[in-house]
């Protein structure tokens, strides 16, 4: 798959991976850790069938999907460090990467809402929708 905001899902789904690898042997920190990992790496599960969407709603839904899924990461990042099991230095880097996850996610929704919209409004051209 040859999209930016699917390899920056799959890369983060890779230091998902490592971070509950940390956690579960370091922290034995078990159960947060594991909604972190499945959020974490529905990420990109996502992304990856987006690419084969049925049409432009499907494909709008498994975006929504996927911006759920990286809000829910969010919070159990949020939850980890809150709690002391990922350190400061750690967390604002993984953070970050979450969030410029939403942020592209939210863009792209958007744009696409908006484009699907403006579809829908437009009048077909042809011989008997030519206005007269």
């Amino acid at each position: 798959m040859e999209s930016r905001i699917y390899n920056e899902a799959y890369a983060f789904g890779l230091r998902i991976v490592k971070a509950y690898a940390y956690l579960t042997e370091t922290k034995h920190e078990y159960e947060i850790s594991g909604q972190l990992k499945r959020s974490g790496t529905s990420i990109g599960a996502n992304l990856a069938e987006a690419k084969y969407a049925q049409s432009r709603a499907d494909w709008i839904h498994k975006l929504s999907i996927a911006l759920k899924e990286a809000n829910e990461t969010s919070h159990w990042l949020h939850l980890l460090h809150d709690c002391g099991h990922i350190d400061d230095r750690t967390f604002s880097s993984i953070i970050a990467d979450c969030n410029s996850i939403v942020f592209k996610l939210s863009s792209m929704i958007r744009t696409a809402k908006t484009n699907l919209e403006m579809m829908g409004k437009a009048k077909p051209i042809g011989p008997n929708n030519d206005g007269q």
